[in-house]
């Protein structure tokens, strides 16, 4: 039976017939298309949920999921109900996940950390609160120890005492040995930071000096020759700086050397390189002892050449008595002998490096611990209590009362010049925590100071002065803003001067050399009357070398201030020529030689002409 196939109807344009979209029913005409193509409006909402749409091929799995998503929609529209207004902000919550967070580093937004902090400030005995001041000390204390170099650190100094060390000397302790383990070459100036905080707050020091030989001893453990370097790098600038005893280095040295690698070795003669100088000085049996180890390990050829060649160059850099790696770099050496506080540890002791010191823990003393660090900050740093300032209206009783005990304690005389040493510890404090001399004179204004003893804040001003590794216009600047205020101070200057001149023997080159070029700045910005050079008498007899050395760093200092011109014509001036007969003698020939001879050789001869003239005449 055959079967006819019909061919597909062909258009005008020769194309097929595709298969027609079926057009939507229309209410008003069934037939006609609508006129227009309008997008359809979203009926009225009549307040129910509109059911979510699934596509999905199997229609059981797509009823189920709509199921589901209304499902969801509707818990969530029943709990906008419940709750219209968004929920508040839960401080306590919040602290309770910042408390029991370890580290204490998560981002929180600021709007949050206000209203945080907003509630913690209501309570300061609150955990929340106490949390909040733990992380603002951790962040002082890592950005001032941050910023720590040879040019700011005598001002960096008081802002470290500011914040409570005591609390956070694990703190201190983890931001340093970070900072000095990212930064080697900056090693002395954070090993200075140490020395310093060490004499006023020795546990803070010990607290390093044990977390430092443990870390040591951790990493020689485990092979670890970046951090084993940089911790003997740190342990030898505390050894010079007096806070570990020699004896660390040296057991450092035996561990190091007992059998020879060659990492072993390169730390060795690094760690020698930075700590010779000053073995070299303190232990001098220790470091040819160490040396002949050197020797021998160099003798046996068990290591590199490389190594066999470091050590070469360690033994010509002890010849050179180590002059490019002395014991304290220039301006580091900021702590006298007699307060620095040496922590007696060696190496194989059990260390307590109280690792919880770097976490958040609870205080329910908090407020006494904060007030007394507030007492011993104000010991430090010199500054007065002003608490004792409320208290100025007694009775009447109370004030007879105290009358009568001052009238029994006036017999009383203290001869063990307690009072003197306290004042002088109180000057020497005040100037050694100004940031620049107008605040130094500022504060040294404000130290009760009794009549009769104005003459000590001078003197320690010029004591400071030369306790100096070289002369700070800082002290020259103090004293004459103390001259031209008051003329008190003038007056003890100008006795300052004699006192001085008349014991000049008695002080070495550098601190006679400070003491001449305060003077000296002191004249040529006339703080002081010239008059005083009357006690100068330049000869043969009545001078010794060390006067004869301040009389030219005097000129000399004052030639560069003022101009050889300008200190020739000053000379001039009668009443000053009147009173420096002495320094520039006319009376007996040997005399005026001798002066003459004596300017001319410091290259101030043009102040000697009257006195040549004088010679000419007298031949």
């Amino acid at each position: 039976m055959s079967v006819a196939v019909m061919p597909a109807p062909i258009d005008t344009d020769g194309a097929l017939n595709k298969r027609k979209r079926s057009r939507s029913p229309s209410l008003k005409n069934d037939g006609a298309p609508p006129t227009s193509r309008r997008r359809s409006h979203s009926p009225p909402s009549n307040g129910l949920l509109e059911r979510p749409r699934v596509v999905d091929a199997d229609p059981q799995r797509k009823a189920e999921r709509e199921r589901q998503l209304a499902a969801r929609a509707a818990a969530a529209e029943l709990e906008k109900t419940d709750n219209p207004k968004e929920k508040e902000f839960d401080a306590q919550a919040e602290f309770a996940k910042l408390i029991g967070s370890r580290s204490g580093g998560v981002y929180m937004p600021p709007a949050r950390l206000r209203a945080m902090q907003e509630a913690a400030a209501k309570d300061k005995s609150s955990p929340e609160y106490q949390r909040m001041a733990w992380d603002a000390l951790r962040k002082s204390i890592t950005g001032i120890v941050n910023r720590v170099n040879i040019v700011n650190i005598k001002q960096v100094v008081p802002e470290l005492f500011s914040e409570n060390l005591v609390r956070g000397r694990g703190l201190f302790a983890r931001s340093v040995m970070k900072a000095q383990a990212a930064s080697l070459p900056f090693t002395p100036v954070f090993a200075a930071l140490v020395a310093i905080i060490n004499t006023k707050l020795p546990q803070v020091g010990e607290l390093v000096l044990m977390r430092l030989i443990s870390q040591f001893r951790r990493s020689f453990k485990r092979n670890d020759k970046i951090v084993c370097n940089s911790s003997t790098t740190f342990l030898a600038h505390l050894v010079n700086q007096a806070v570990a005893p020699p004896i660390v280095a040296l057991q450092i040295f035996m561990l190091l050397l007992e059998h020879p690698t060659d990492d072993s070795i390169e730390i060795a003669v690094s760690f020698m390189r930075e700590v010779g100088a000053f073995l070299t000085e303190n232990s001098p049996k220790g470091t040819t002892f160490v040396f002949e180890r050197f020797r021998t390990v160099l003798n046996e050829g068990a290591i590199s050449q490389r190594v066999q060649y470091m050590i070469e160059v360690l033994m010509q850099v002890r010849k050179d008595k180590f002059k490019d790696n002395p014991i304290m770099p220039e301006g580091l050496d900021l702590v006298d002998e007699d307060e620095q506080i040496t922590h007696q540890i060696e190496l194989e002791d059990d260390m307590q490096v109280q690792e919880g010191l770097n976490i958040f823990k609870f205080d329910p003393d908090y407020g006494e611990n904060e007030e007394r660090y507030k007492s011993i900050k104000a010991e430090i740093l010199g500054e007065d209590s002003d608490e004792e300032s409320g208290s100025e209206e007694e009775s009447s009783d109370e004030d007879e009362d105290e009358d009568e005990v001052a009238e029994t304690k006036e017999g009383i005389e203290d001869r063990t010049e307690t009072n003197l040493v306290n004042l002088r510890r109180v000057i020497y404090l005040t100037i050694m925590n100004a940031l620049n001399y107008e605040e130094a004179v500022h504060k040294l204004l404000k130290v009760q100071i009794d009549e009769g003893q104005e003459i000590e804040l001078v003197n320690m001003i010029i004591e400071c002065c030369s306790q100096e590794r070289s002369y700070s216009t800082f002290y020259g600047l103090i004293g004459e803003r103390l001259s031209k205020l008051n003329r008190v101070w003038t007056e003890c200057f100008e006795n300052a001067f004699g006192n001085y001149y008349t014991t000049i023997h008695r002080y070495e080159t550098n601190r006679l050399r400070n003491i001449a070029r305060f003077f000296g700045h002191l004249f040529s910005t006339d703080s002081i009357s010239w008059v005083v050079f009357e006690c100068v008498k330049l000869n043969e007899d009545d001078t010794t070398s060390s006067s004869r050395i301040f009389i030219k760093i005097l000129m000399n200092e004052m030639m560069e201030s003022m101009g050889l011109k300008a200190l020739a014509e000053r000379f001039k001036d009668p009443e000053i020529k009147r009173n420096c007969e002495g320094m520039f003698p006319i009376d007996v020939p040997k005399n005026t030689r001798f002066a003459i001879n004596y300017f001319t050789s410091i290259g101030l001869g043009i102040i000697t002409e009257d006195m040549r003239e004088y010679l000419k005449v007298r031949s």
